[in-house]
């Protein structure tokens, strides 16, 4: 199962935001432009992260910012506030498993909390993963270029 794509589209929003800054107004179609999709999928996410209070948006000439310093914002900020995974968690699990089969019948207890410890720990990881690291390497390959 994947993470959904609403994660990456707002990280790399969240990265444009910070980017750009104060020199420019960000709006959705120049976050749509960077992003190559279509602004009503980054105004759909622009809200969650908005909700979950990433960023502010503005009519007037601020137009979009962070509410966080890039240091603040971490992966598992974005991956909550945009849904990525719904409360049943990362892993679905098929559901008619054969309850007249010795493996089927036991297949959900031997593997649920394995499960979530695997969930537990991608998330303790992207706890751990900022913005700022992503800015960061932004601005070294762009040295490069």
């Amino acid at each position: 199962m994947q993470i959904s794509s609403k994660f990456t589209i707002g990280v790399h929003l969240l990265a444009v935001i910070d980017y750009l800054g104060e020199d420019e107004k960000v709006t959705s179609n120049i976050l749509a432009s960077s992003i190559g999709v279509n602004p009503v999928i980054v105004r759909n996410v622009m809200g969650n992260l908005k909700e979950a209070g990433l960023i502010s948006v503005s009519q007037g000439k601020s137009g979009i910012s962070l509410t966080k310093t890039p240091d603040q914002i971490t992966f598992y900020d974005v991956y909550k506030a945009v849904d990525s995974v719904k409360d049943e968690g990362l892993f679905h699990f098929h559901e008619n498993p054969n309850p007249e089969c010795p493996i089927g019948r036991n297949i959900h207890k031997a593997m649920d909390s394995k499960l979530t410890r695997v969930q537990r720990c991608m998330e303790d990881e992207m706890r751990k993963i900022t913005l700022a690291d992503v800015m960061t390497d932004i601005q070294n390959e762009l040295k490069n270029e």
